[in-house]
């Protein structure tokens, strides 16, 4: 890899590869267009050779960028297994400069883009159904399809980006969701299953690389509160994009459209590709310390500082331990505090793809208006929306794993109160409206710092990895949410809540005792005391 930020190993093979996916999604927008004069509506449509055409060219463009971003097969062997290299600290003194900034704003606009595309699910439900003539039930097979995707996708790019690079990974999920735009062109509703899933996949994956690469990138005093703000600020941005976008698109070019988006806003990130670095931890992993070193230099601030930082930036020769994969994640110095965070990622995707989803559901069945359950929704969001700042103040200045635990009991709490109000009958508005926005506030800190919290805990060829598979835990929660409820597990809150509430106490309990503080400290830093088994108390 050469050092400047927008090179590629085979840069041919790249471009060409972007080349091939972005033309085989505009050979499907003339059979798009045809059905200007119908809505838009292209349900029983056969396709044309143009199209099919352009449904091929997209898997061999991906197969090109794949290859266009691979790193040599020493590199990538060297990456997977520790080897004897530097390691960079990367400036951790110094304040937050313009380098800095330019990249959290980056990733902001990255992740927004990659929430954008999954939210815009529940904006096509209501025109899917009715174009393609199919039950609701059936129509949520494809969120189903879509949480599966991103579980998946949780997984593999996060081992993609310990392989190939944090920078890789993320261009390549840009360019899946390019050639996922064709959902908004299927003229069946098997297509847009098929399309779903590969969407979700990539969407998955963006989201713990981002972190990774920011964890790695900023200096320790800065590295929590960034982090649990990426967070915050590009999912807000995410679903605001969602909501205007249905609000513009959708009575002029129908629901397809939504899906189309794909294609401007995965190049949106392509184009901010070459304001995203390589992270200089996976280099030096992957013995590129000259490269490491022209990262960091740009990121060590101006004149002779600068100059003194990217030297003050540079360690002791260590041996890294040898990486075994998602199983390493399981034993040895972080078995604990892996399954502690997993079993709160799955008890976290009960609760918002589960609980949270049949509470209206639920309270119309104690009598509630509909729209009157919808509305204390909305006042319970909006009274919810202050607490991101609440967990960004308490894991910056108090404590990282201690703030993760509190929000942690309290959502548990907040899920027993639930269980009371049930058990006793109480129908009042004022109790389900506050305790509904404790619990959106609470859900929301945790699912603010858990992926965050991975990001800095893991060493450095393991941390793509470890932030996406406890990405992927809160993604089966969802699956399981959604399961439960078919099965009826939902269909009153006071036994739900009941069953929610005892993993999330279980996660607590479990990082209370096995959880690490990282709150200012360097990432080498936490692994040295992760290796010696000291927990919260350190």
């Amino acid at each position: 890899m050469k050092s400047q930020n927008f090179s590629f190993h085979h840069p041919i093979a790249f471009w060409a590869g972007c080349i091939a996916i972005i033309g085989g999604v505009l050979a499907h927008v003339p059979m798009f267009m045809m059905g200007r004069h119908t809505g838009y509506q292209m349900v029983g449509m056969e396709m044309d050779a143009t199209m099919l055409t352009g449904m091929a060219m997209i898997p061999l463009g991906v197969l090109l960028a794949m290859y266009g971003l691979m790193p040599r097969i020493a590199q990538m062997h060297k990456s997977l297994h520790g080897d004897s290299h530097l390691q960079f600290h990367v400036a951790d003194g110094v304040p937050l400069n313009g380098e800095h900034w330019k990249l959290v704003i980056v990733l902001v606009i990255a992740l927004a883009v990659d929430v954008l595309k999954p939210a815009t699910l529940g904006f096509v439900m209501p025109g899917m159904t009715t174009e393609y003539e199919i039950s609701k039930q059936t129509a949520g097979v494809l969120a189903l399809v879509a949480l599966t995707g991103t579980t998946v996708g949780s997984v593999v790019w996060g081992r993609l980006a310990d392989i190939f690079g944090r920078r890789a990974a993320i261009l390549l999920s840009a360019l899946m969701f390019i050639g996922t735009a064709i959902c908004g062109a299927m003229p069946a509703f098997g297509w847009n299953l098929a399309m779903c899933f590969l969407m979700g996949a990539s969407a998955g994956g963006l989201l713990p690389i981002t972190f990774t690469l920011m964890a790695e990138t900023v200096p320790a005093a800065h590295r929590g509160w960034l982090l649990v703000a990426l967070g915050g600020v590009g999912t807000s941005a995410g679903y605001l994009l969602a909501a205007g976008s249905a609000a513009l698109l959708v009575p002029e070019f129908s629901w397809r459209a939504l899906w189309l988006l794909g294609l401007p806003t995965g190049l949106v990130i392509i184009f901010l590709g070459r304001y995203i670095p390589e992270s200089p931890r996976f280099l030096s992993n992957a013995g590129l310390d000259n490269e490491a070193r022209a990262v960091l230099a740009r990121f060590a601030g101006t004149g002779a500082a600068a100059a003194a930082n990217a030297q003050a930036a540079v360690v002791v020769a260590e041996q890294e331990p040898p990486a075994g994969g998602i199983a390493q994640l399981l034993r040895g110095s972080h078995a604990r505090i892996t399954w502690g965070l997993i079993v709160c990622g799955v008890a976290w995707g009960l609760v918002n793809f589960g609980f949270l989803l049949w509470l209206p559901t639920n309270l119309g069945s104690m009598g509630m208006d509909a729209t009157a359950a919808s509305a204390l929704l909305a006042r319970s969001a909006l009274l919810a929306l202050p607490g991101i700042a609440i967990v960004i103040w308490l894991y910056h200045r108090w404590s990282s794993i201690k703030a993760l635990v509190l929000f942690i009991a309290l959502t548990t709490a907040t899920l027993l109160v639930f269980f009371g109000l049930g058990l006793a009958q109480v129908q009042s508005t004022l109790a389900m409206v506050l305790t509904t926005a404790l619990l959106l506030v609470s859900s929301s800190g945790v699912i603010a710092m858990l992926i965050p919290y991975a990001a800095e805990i893991y060493p450095v060829h393991l941390r793509g990895t470890g932030s996406g598979v406890i990405a992927a835990s809160s993604k089966f929660g969802g699956i399981l949410g959604a399961g439960f409820g078919v099965l009826g597990v939902f269909g009153h809150f006071t036994v739900s809540a009941l069953l929610i509430a005892v993993p999330m106490a279980v996660a607590a309990l479990m990082l209370i005792k096995s959880g690490i503080e990282t709150r200012g400290r360097g990432l080498e830093d936490i692994q040295d005391l992760l290796d010696a088994g000291r927990g919260t108390a350190s």
